[in-house]
């Protein structure tokens, strides 16, 4: 849409969640979050947002680890790529030592890649979570291939405390 240049914006909870109910093609927004942050032109329009939260996959929830749950964009080119790499300075900022999000299998990740992130495995098709000892109801990403992304320059284990080792990617 636009190629004005962006600035990173504060965006409150409600209105980041507002813009990718409006905006995010496939997904609602996400229920919780520790931080959202905004793409805005020149004129003060919001553009994009990024929201990051703890890990949904709770074997990836280690206290060390965020991640981006949603971003969403009215189009505007290299928006999203610019909240990503906000994203992981403000997570690194927090004291967090991972960023991590998944994509699609029709997502191409040109925006991750734009910001330095890298592809660290990818993960099959699942049938969903619904089963008769527990209903559940689809979230619109049963069946499909989902690819899981980590920001750049993550912490090496020769920087943790003995005591801690980093958190493995997840099988």
């Amino acid at each position: 849409m636009s190629d004005t240049p962006l600035h990173l914006v504060p965006v409150r909870s409600r209105q980041a969640k507002e813009f990718v109910q409006t905006w995010h093609r496939h997904h609602p927004p996400p229920a919780g979050q520790i931080f959202a942050v905004g793409a805005a032109d020149d004129t003060g329009i919001l553009r994009a947002v990024a929201i990051v939260g703890r890990p949904v996959a709770r074997h990836l929830d280690d206290g060390a680890t965020l991640e981006v749950t949603r971003t969403a964009s009215d189009g505007t080119r290299n928006a999203n790529s610019l909240l990503y790499g906000a994203s992981w300075r403000a997570a690194k900022a927090l004291g967090y030592r991972r960023l991590i999000t998944f994509t699609q299998e029709d997502e191409s990740g040109a925006s991750l890649r734009g910001a330095g992130w890298h592809l660290i495995a990818s993960r099959p098709p699942r049938a969903g979570w619904h089963t008769p000892s527990r209903p559940r109801t689809g979230h619109g990403n049963d069946h499909v291939a989902r690819f899981l992304w980590q920001a750049p320059e993550q912490m090496s284990a020769d920087n943790l405390p003995s005591n801690r080792q980093p958190p493995s990617p997840c099988s």
